[in-house]
């Protein structure tokens, strides 16, 4: 780990461990320590990338936990702190290893692992495909395949948002409508639905996609999805990846489960990672860009480089129904047909706010573009962005909400 550091190269753990080996006493836990100091020295400046490949238990599991990436293998590695035995001895809990800290547990519950793999071989695959596009260290940039230019409009962007604005679509067609043919890798696929992270290839250059999920809990942005995202926004920047957001997000999840587990502070790690971004940053909108949610998903006024609109785009405070029954509400209560009234007063707002020409107006939005355009405007946008220079104000760190 030390000559990774001093040459710029990943690390790549392979972890099969029942934990520290109780005979030893402290210095089995001064080599654990010694380990967890060293991946923390080399986070941001290589790549550290964590296969489980076996029972990972106890202080075993906090090298990998600091790692940028951890991939399981299904049915056969396990992370826990404390084991089965341990669990049904303290709090008397019946649960097996695979239950407690199997693979598809921490891909869709804990969110402790982003990748899955069916087997060692699959897993060692996975790793290299990954590796493939990130860079070897800080100091290099995002790698680049040859690329021949050609006709990049995409017909098919055209037809994936409904005419219905609450009716639901896959990003994911989006996305692949958009980026290189299959190149994009999802990370963190079972977790946190309502949002999707990944990397993926424009014009042959290695990029980081975030994107609201409108098929899973209508995309909003929660406690976990704020988590996923802000994690993955933040080793982008670390190692030069540039970023792509597609946004189509109604707003913050409310409700007292969502409060009292921290929504403000988590919500705001996300806001701190992509105004703390400097790499190139695009962002586009492809529907419903409500509230805080829309300052909070890479908009311009936290510094993104390029936002970009469809015509389906609402870029507004918030939806218009909850909107009408606020500002209009002594006109609906008064009117002799209030429903009816309502439903006036919501058009009107429709009207009015749900579009993206006044955030166009104002230049918060630099384009609205049709669909089937998309990939060429942000090939050109990339393409454009990426000899940019910016910095952070000299600091030590900041402090980001935890």
């Amino acid at each position: 780990m030390d000559l990774a550091i001093k040459n710029g190269a990943p690390v790549i753990g392979l972890n099969d461990s029942g934990g520290a080996r109780i005979q030893e006493g402290v210095v089995s836990l001064a080599g654990y320590a010694d380990i967890f100091f060293r991946n923390t020295r080399a986070s941001g400046v290589v790549p550290q990338l964590s296969a489980i490949m076996g029972p990972c238990a106890g202080g075993a599991v906090y090298s990998p936990a600091i790692t940028d990436f951890i991939m399981m293998v299904e049915n056969s590695s396990y992370m826990f702190v404390t084991g089965p035995n341990v669990v049904k001895t303290v709090t008397h809990e019946e649960v097996t290893a695979e239950e407690l800290g199997g693979a598809a547990a921490h891909a869709s519950k804990s969110g402790v692992t982003h990748l899955t793999a069916s087997n060692e071989l699959d897993c060692i695959e996975k790793l290299k495909t990954l590796l493939s596009y990130i860079p070897q260290n800080c100091e290099e940039k995002a790698p680049k395949q040859e690329y021949t230019a050609m006709d990049e409009e995409r017909e098919v962007l055209n037809g994936i948002i409904p005419e219905n604005a609450n009716q639901p679509y896959d990003i994911r067609e989006v996305i692949d409508g958009t980026v290189d043919n299959g190149s994009f890798f999802e990370i963190h696929k079972d977790y946190a639905e309502n949002i999707v992270v990944g990397f993926a290839r424009m014009a042959g250059r290695s990029i980081g996609i975030v994107a609201n999920q409108p098929a899973f809990l209508a995309g909003v942005l929660d406690n976990q999805s704020s988590e996923k995202a802000a994690r993955f926004v933040r080793f982008c920047d670390a190692f030069n990846v540039p970023l792509l957001v597609f946004e189509d997000v109604p707003g913050f999840l409310p409700g007292t489960d969502q409060e009292w587990n921290g929504i403000i502070k988590n919500g705001a790690k996300l806001l701190y990672a992509f105004s703390e971004a400097t790499v190139p940053r695009i962002t586009v909108i492809t529907r419903k860009a409500y509230g805080g949610a829309y300052d909070v998903m890479n908009s311009k006024h936290i510094g993104a480089d390029l936002n970009f609109a469809w015509p389906t785009a609402e870029i507004a405070v918030m939806g218009a129904k909850g909107a009408a029954e606020i500002i209009f509400r002594n006109e609906i209560k008064n009117a002799d047909d209030p429903a009816a009234k309502h439903a006036e007063m919501e058009a009107m707002y429709v009207k009015e706010f749900a579009h993206p020409y006044k955030a166009a107006a104002r230049g918060y939005v630099d384009e609205v573009i049709v669909p089937s355009e998309t990939r060429k405007k942000l090939i050109r946008g990339f393409a454009m962005l990426e000899n940019k220079v910016d910095t952070l104000p000299r600091k030590k760190h900041g402090n980001i909400p935890l």
